[in-house]
């Protein structure tokens, strides 16, 4: 199915003209990354079928995956309720993360609040 291109007029840009999109994967359902972006990197993502962002730092529109080969193939792109961030799922060619870790949360270091740790401990955790 084709992706409705006249959607995108109801999306809410921040004021930088830009959108974070969460990307997914489409088989797993592990989220692999998020980035940025604007009108135009969205609309090449709906003609070309894979995902094309805005990097902010050079202030220009990248293909994912046009120079590693880890390209990433759109399935279905939906809006969240305030139409302002969007959730992209793909699947995917090779890793996501440009460490070439297959998502950009594969970290070592987990940050967890003071508070959440204390009440897991005196709750005895989630599952209990």
């Amino acid at each position: 199915m084709p992706f409705d291109k006249t959607a995108i007029a109801s999306l809410s840009f921040n004021d930088a003209g830009l959108i974070p999109a969460i990307v997914q994967s489409a088989t797993t359902g592990r989220v692999l990354m998020m980035a940025w972006m604007n009108h135009e990197s969205l609309l090449q993502s709906l003609e070309l079928g894979e995902t094309v962002f805005f990097s902010r730092s050079r202030s220009e529109l990248w293909h994912k995956g046009a120079t590693s080969g880890n390209t990433q193939q759109i399935m279905s792109i939906e809006a969240d309720c305030d139409a302002d961030t969007l959730l992209i799922k793909v699947l995917e060619n090779g890793p996501a993360c440009h460490t070439d870790a297959e998502s950009c949360f594969d970290v070592s270091t987990l940050f967890i609040s003071p508070d959440f740790a204390k009440n897991q401990e005196t709750d005895g955790g989630a599952d209990a």
